[in-house]
């Protein structure tokens, strides 16, 4: 019964690395399509609904989302940029810790997208290497959290066909905090997004 289980746990992780490398390609070849004018918060709000899915009762989540902001981008690498940085903190956060999550416009530099949560942090050796295709911090951590590796090099993909930066601060412990800075000319002010109360 335990190798059973061990040949199950195995199969799941693959089945899920494969499906994350698909995703991953799929996005680098839609890199030619064209951008469009897309509400934020909606995609946002969604990616949020996905998150709350799998997360424990215990966590809380505070959200600062300006409802108005529209970023010309790809719909689905928004999305994918949006739910992988979620995810993680869901992931790395024990109940009832706390994830906040902002969008918001900046002082007439674009805006702003970011994420922090109050889990067990990163150490600042670790940092500069996270967007790589494969890199875990932790092996042991992501094989028991389900994590590929490849999530934030799906961040990254997206940040780059957004003319977006992004910066990571964390201290062990305490948690961390992942920040997208999108450019002027990819932000305009829209209609209110239809809130779906999830």
């Amino acid at each position: 019964e335990r190798a059973l289980t061990t040949t199950r746990d195995v199969a799941w992780r693959m089945e899920r690395s494969v499906s994350t490398l698909l995703k991953l390609a799929r996005l680098e070849s839609e890199s030619s399509a064209p951008h469009t004018w897309l509400g934020a918060a909606t995609l946002l709000h969604q990616a949020l609904a996905e998150a709350r899915s799998v997360a424990d009762p215990g966590h809380v989540f505070e959200l600062d989302i300006d409802e108005d902001l529209e970023i010309l981008g790809g719909e689905s690498e928004l999305t994918s940029l949006f739910s992988n940085l979620l995810s993680n903190a869901v992931r790395y956060t024990a109940p009832p810790g706390t994830i906040t999550v902002v969008l918001a416009e900046a002082d007439e530099a674009g805006a702003h997208f970011s994420v922090s949560d109050t889990g067990i942090g990163i150490a600042e050796g670790d940092i500069p290497r996270l967007t790589e295709r494969f890199y875990r911090v932790d092996i042991g951590r992501s094989r028991a959290s389900g994590g590929t590796g490849l999530g934030l090099s799906i961040v990254k993909h997206a940040i780059e066909r957004h003319d977006a930066a992004l910066s990571i601060t964390s201290t062990l412990g305490e948690g961390s905090t992942f920040r997208c800075e999108f450019p002027l000319h990819r932000v305009r002010r829209g209609p209110p997004a239809q809130v779906v109360a999830a």
